[in-house]
């Protein structure tokens, strides 16, 4: 286990509108407002054809391959993340959400892409006084975090 030590800073709240993207809209959001470390809080509706990695296809074979799938419906969403700077210093959001519909739940990284349905409220929370980045690890393709 990696740990790091900082505090709270600023807090943005964000009102996500039919059709907005998450994590695009997470990261433009933090690169605007110059927030570089945050935990993020996501509810409201992600819309129909939305996407989720919901895990590898096969385990923990040598070459990591990513299952996606799509909403089949306008669905409810909780998400909580993580936002860090990559390699490069770009905002990287690393979120995971449950989405559901009726008697149907689908859990999964929305990086694939997940799509308003009407409204999602954001809250950022940043987090000051880390050095804390992603870095690409090699074997799993991932951006892991380095705390």
């Amino acid at each position: 286990m990696k740990v790091a030590q900082g505090s709270l800073g600023r807090v943005l709240v964000l009102r996500l509108e039919d059709g907005d993207v998450l994590h695009e809209c997470v990261e433009y959001a933090a690169k605007e407002h110059g927030i570089d470390r945050a935990a993020v809080l996501a509810l409201g509706g992600a819309d129909r054809g939305s996407r989720l990695v919901v895990g590898p296809r096969d385990g923990r074979e040598k070459e990591i391959e990513p299952t996606l799938t799509e909403l089949d419906g306008e669905s409810e969403l909780a998400g909580v993340g993580t936002l860090f700077p990559d390699e490069h210093g770009e905002p990287c959001l690393h979120m995971h959400a449950s989405c559901g519909r009726g008697e149907r739940s689908v859990t999964g990284c929305v990086r694939a892409g997940v799509a308003t349905w009407l409204v999602q409220e954001v809250v950022i929370i940043e987090l000051l006084d880390l050095d804390s980045r992603r870095i690409t690890d090699p074997r799993s393709g991932f951006q892991l975090l380095e705390p």
